[in-house]
C-alpha cells in the first residue's frame, strides 16, 4: 500500500473504533482486517500499532486539539473530523519523520473525500492553529 492508503486506512479503523468499548478493539482490529483481504503484513502490522499508539494518546491528543478549538470542543465535533484531526496532530506531535505540512494537507484531503462540505475548510483551520 502507498503511504496515502495507510493513512486512510488508520483513519478507517480510528472511526470505527469511535463506536466500541476499548474491550471490543481486538476483535473490531481483526474484523478490520479480514474485511480488507489482508494476510498479516508489514503494512497491516504497522496500521495497527499506529492505531493503537494513537488510542493510548487519545486524552493528550484532545487536549490539545481543545486548547486551540475556539467555540469547539471535541465532544461536539463530527466524528469524521475530529478522527482526521486526531491522526494529523499525532503525526504532527509524534511522527517526527512526517512533516507537518505533509500531516495536514493528507488530513485535508481526507477530509474532502469523507467529510461534510465545510470538513476540509475546519479541519486545516484547527490543524494549523495547532501547528
Amino acid at each position: 500500500m502507498s503511504r496515502r492508503e495507510v493513512r486512510e486506512q488508520i483513519f478507517k479503523l480510528l472511526f470505527r473504533a469511535e463506536f466500541y468499548e476499548e474491550g471490543e478493539l481486538p476483535e473490531q482490529l481483526q474484523l478490520f482486517f479480514e474485511e480488507l483481504d489482508q494476510a498479516e503484513n508489514k503494512d497491516t502490522i504497522y496500521i495497527r500499532e499506529k492505531v493503537e499508539q494513537i488510542l493510548a494518546r487519545l486524552p493528550e491528543i484532545d487536549s490539545m486539539v481543545n486548547g486551540v478549538a475556539q467555540g469547539w470542543k471535541t465532544s461536539r465535533m463530527g466524528k469524521v473530523d475530529l478522527t482526521l484531526i486526531r491522526l494529523a496532530v499525532y503525526e504532527i506531535k509524534f511522527e517526527e519523520e512526517i512533516p507537518t505540512g505533509v500531516a495536514i494537507n493528507e488530513a485535508v484531503e481526507l477530509a474532502k473525500s469523507y467529510g461534510t462540505d465545510g470538513s476540509s475548510s475546519f479541519v486545516n483551520g484547527i490543524l494549523a492553529k495547532l501547528a
